[in-house]
């Protein structure tokens, strides 16, 4: 396989991983081809590479941004924007997991600490809404402390884990 093809198929399978990873198609295809992409590219090269519209490409590199897994880079003498993807795979990988846990999961925590106040009575359908809501924070909040716990790790630790020995 020749490297345009293989680029290309690499841009096209993670823009439709980034689908299942609640992300739409253009914004993984821009995140993946500034992720093989020896030197930082413009707004221009993304739209012409990735045959999208300008809107497209600045609304999802925008939105790559705020996820902090594209920066801005500044080129002596033009005048135009640069972008790049992180290109560490761990450091991309905890800053995917930090943003999810902070957009999903902190969310849900927060919805089942209100609804935790509903007005006590002995009803049955109180008791099984407070018994289901209680088991659902207890596993949103173990894993929130895992997914805290792969943000903050240090990748030969984490690896470390999967790959030590047990007895």
């Amino acid at each position: 396989m020749k490297l345009p093809e293989a680029r290309e198929q690499f841009i096209q399978a993670w823009g439709a991983l980034g689908t299942s990873w609640g992300i739409n198609k253009a914004m993984a295809q821009i995140q993946a081809l500034l992720l093989i992409a020896p030197e930082p590219l413009s707004t221009e090269d993304i739209m012409e590479q990735l045959n999208i519209s300008r809107g497209n490409a600045n609304m999802n590199i925008r939105a790559l941004i705020d996820w902090g897994i594209v920066h801005k880079v500044y080129k002596a003498g033009e005048r135009k924007d640069f972008f790049t993807s992180e290109k560490d795979i761990w450091e991309l990988a905890r800053q995917v997991a930090g943003e999810r846990k902070r957009r999903e999961l902190d969310p849900v925590l927060k919805m089942l600490d209100q609804v935790a106040k509903v007005e006590e009575d002995q009803s049955k359908e109180v008791k099984e809404f407070k018994k289901v809501t209680r088991e659902i924070e207890k596993f949103s909040h173990k894993a929130a402390s895992t997914l805290d716990m792969f943000v903050k790790a240090d990748q030969h630790w984490f690896f470390g884990l999967f790959t030590r020995k047990r007895k």
